[in-house]
């Protein structure tokens, strides 16, 4: 690896070990074995830095959790137990990620301020709505646009609102079981 990709791999190692708000350049070198001018050639600050990092651990988790459900496909399940095995790992992933999850919010402060933090929030929503569609449903986003923003939206706000409440309080957060009920209900009265 060179010092950029160094660069950024130890920045989302700190952001794991120190979140987003306490992550220091000399942190993020140390983690690297980089030097601080590296930062700024191959970055152009720390904010630039600490937002490519915080967008490849999210990318990462996303991979994983897309990974749960084709491992889900895989075992042969379907239905209610593909959807609850699913949601069963997005809850246990949390603990793991919570120091990354917890600087998404982090970001969503600064998107008012920062051009690019928007920018990679919208990009990174997008891509995240098109994922959920393919992996869940097979929707081609290139192929069907539409469908694909409409499922993955539902996707993503289940994903979103439940991750919020097991950040808050795991014990009070929704089970895969209440999901899959709840839906059910939703469904039926459509």
């Amino acid at each position: 690896m060179g010092h950029r990709e160094d660069l950024l791999e130890g920045a989302v190692r700190c952001l794991y070990e120190k979140g987003y708000a306490r992550t220091t350049a000399r942190d993020i070198v140390e983690a690297s074995g980089t030097n601080l001018g590296s930062i700024g050639y191959h970055y152009g600050g720390m904010a630039n830095l600490l937002n490519a990092a915080l967008e490849r651990a999210v990318e990462n988790w996303g991979m994983e959790l897309a990974g749960a459900v084709l491992n889900a496909d895989a075992e042969g399940l379907t239905g209610a137990a593909r959807f609850e095995t699913y949601w069963q790992h997005m809850i246990d992933t949390v603990t793991a990620h919570r120091p990354v999850l917890m600087a998404t919010f982090d970001a969503f402060l600064q998107m008012d301020r920062s051009a690019e933090v928007r920018k990679m929030l919208v990009n990174g929503m997008r891509d995240a709505r098109h994922l959920w569609a393919q992996v869940f449903h097979g929707i081609d986003p290139e192929l069907e646009p539409v469908r694909a923003d409409q499922i993955g939206s539902l996707y993503q706000a289940l994903i979103s609102g439940v991750l919020v409440q097991v950040l808050i309080n795991a014990d009070d957060a929704p089970t895969p079981q209440d999901l899959t009920a709840a839906l059910r209900a939703v469904a039926a009265s459509l």
